[in-house]
């Protein structure tokens, strides 16, 4: 719910129709593909009992989750420097990240985001798997699919380590290096009014990197053990129900903007009901 009101207000306001709040429909959007790819089957598995999944259907769910938590980590990569461009080369801000080069970076990390997994898939879809048909998961992730494999798992495993690492280090390095130079551009300012007004531009971008990346982090980066597998299941919870909807949040509680042009909406269909 909290997406689609973000995804309103940018698509409607044009006070925040600025390349940041372009990135960040982009980001409301994957928020929504997450549930929208489980979150349907997680219903029909409450509400009827029925648990099972076809194979066709297990490797869609597969390739999305794993599409969108790429494209994730691009935009927000990509979020990043839009700040690291506005606070330390803000007269050139609106010469950069003109129209042209914000549609690009966005279209480039949905394509690459959608690209990644492919390979995994076609691997996976090749697979015997002859060790059991029970998924110990609330939705079909890819290490639990490789337990389940009896052939070898040595190449995907391998894919995804490489690709997922090539991805995920050269995104967060970007994030790293962009906050690198943003902190240092604060600290020679010499306001402090100064100082908490640039700060304030990208905060709730890094509280969503920060809690995007412990997730991911606390999801992947664990030992294989049954209890790790349980721990598993509880990140994978929290980075399907709690960050699609702690974003929008952190980004209305935190933007000043994001609250004028709320305020702004609310006033509008007020007067729209008076009269």
């Amino acid at each position: 719910m909290g997406n689609f009101v973000i995804l309103t207000l940018i698509f409607t306001d044009h006070h925040l129709h600025t390349p940041m709040y372009f990135f960040l429909s982009n980001l409301s959007v994957l928020d929504i593909g997450y549930t929208s790819n489980i979150f349907p089957k997680l219903l029909d598995i409450f509400i009827t009992g029925n648990d099972s999944i076809s194979f066709s259907s297990c490797f869609v769910q597969l390739y999305f989750f794993m599409s969108l938590t790429c494209s994730e980590f691009l935009i927000l990569a990509v979020m990043a420097y839009d700040r690291y461009v506005a606070i330390c080369n803000p007269l050139s801000y609106s010469l950069i990240m003109n129209k042209r080069a914000c549609t690009l970076l966005a279209a480039g990390s949905w394509v690459l985001g959608f690209l990644d997994p492919v390979t995994h898939i076609i691997l996976m879809s090749i697979m015997s798997f002859c060790h059991s048909n029970e998924i110990d998961h609330f939705f079909c992730d890819l290490a639990t699919l490789l337990n389940l494999s009896c052939s070898s798992t040595f190449l995907v495993e391998l894919l995804s380590y490489i690709l997922g690492s090539f991805l995920g280090v050269s995104s967060f390095l970007v994030i790293l290096m962009s906050y690198t130079y943003i902190i240092f551009a604060i600290l020679r300012i010499r306001s402090t009014e100064g100082r908490y007004k640039a700060f304030s531009t990208c905060s709730s971008h890094l509280t969503v990197v920060i809690l995007f990346c412990g997730t991911v982090i606390g999801l992947y980066m664990h030992p294989s053990s049954m209890q790790s597998q349980e721990k598993s299941k509880l990140f994978s919870m929290l980075y399907v129900t709690l960050i699609p909807l702690f974003n929008p949040i952190i980004y209305s509680l935190k933007n000043k903007d994001v609250k004028n042009a709320l305020t702004r909406a609310m006033c509008t269909n007020y007067n729209i009901v008076r009269r």
